[in-house]
């Protein structure tokens, strides 16, 4: 067989998997640009071992393997995007509620999900920008074990065998990454309101009404915007914010796409001759008929988004 032939026969047994594995990667990464990175490494690696395939488990078991030992090896030497200044132009700095951790986070666009069943997990809160950011936070080995588990649902004695570990220690470590994610933000669940509360907050938004927009937000709202480190909590520090970045006389077109299984636009600014800029992504997070939180990326993150 030639090599062109091997290419081939690699590439066919190998892309059923693929878009899961990106998946798994930016879960477990929380960078979209680092999960397309660790997956080529994956796929170098599996190319290069699948001689020593012995076939004891399913490929797509022995593709996950790979994939979570060399997510872990990123984590723990990954090189993460800093903190970068607020740099807005025209918009003074409001002082935020606190400064975020991870710093890192990217959007993972809805268009890369895939169709198979293993994507019923990816249409739920395991691809939610609170879940994934909150698995930022765990320790590695944490992370692992309840994706595998929990999301992917793979028995604690394949777990083990991937991670080269007990069962005893998979049961442990899942027991407190469970409660680790105890108290971290929902996602919220969509209601058949959902699309007229999305509406109303794009009309408030191009229109810089600040009012109107606030009064879509839970009291409790979480603003963030990776990777400038600064959050916003509340209502009232929220309607400050937005008075910022919608006031002087700035207006914004908003387009419509999906991140993370959420509402999300690409955020246009006007010139007064009718030109637009695009500026950034941002996504809401809706629970019971309001915005509970806004994360707003910059326009390093618009190439998988259509603009």
């Amino acid at each position: 067989m030639t090599q062109v032939d091997d290419d081939t026969a690699f590439s066919e047994l190998t892309a059923p998997y693929r878009r899961e594995l990106l998946v798994h990667c930016y879960r477990m990464l929380g960078s979209l640009q680092d999960a397309e990175d660790v997956l080529q490494d994956v796929l170098l690696a599996a190319w290069q071992g699948l001689d020593a395939f012995e076939g004891r488990s399913s490929l797509r078991t022995w593709l996950y393997r790979i994939a979570t030992n060399r997510c872990l090896n990123a984590r723990r030497a990954a090189a993460r995007r800093p903190p970068r200044a607020w740099d807005v132009p025209g918009v003074d700095l409001v002082e935020p509620s606190g400064l975020g951790e991870v710093v890192w986070l990217e959007p993972f666009p809805d268009a890369l999900l895939g169709a198979s069943p293993e994507a019923r997990y990816e249409r739920t809160e395991s691809i939610s920008l609170a879940f994934v950011t909150a698995l930022q936070v765990l320790p590695h080995r944490q992370v692992a074990v309840l994706l595998l588990r929990d999301v992917l649902g793979f028995p604690a004695r394949e777990v083990a065998e991937m991670l080269d570990t007990t069962v005893d220690s998979v049961t442990s470590a899942l027991k407190r990454a469970r409660a680790g994610l105890r108290g971290s933000p929902s996602s919220g669940t969509a209601t058949a309101a959902d699309d007229a509360l999305v509406a109303r907050f794009v009309s408030a938004y191009e229109s810089a009404d600040v009012v109107a927009l606030v009064a879509l937000l839970t009291d409790d709202v979480f603003i963030s915007m990776p990777p400038m480190p600064y959050e916003y909590v509340g209502r009232e520090l929220a309607a400050r914010f937005c008075a910022g970045i919608l006031g002087g006389g700035r207006r914004f077109e908003l387009v419509a796409t999906r991140a993370n299984g959420q509402p999300a636009f690409v955020t246009y600014l006007r010139a007064s001759d009718g030109s637009r800029r695009a500026t950034g992504l941002l996504v809401l997070t809706l629970d019971g008929g309001r915005v509970s939180a806004l994360t707003r990326f910059d326009a390093a993150v618009l190439s998988g988004f259509a603009t």
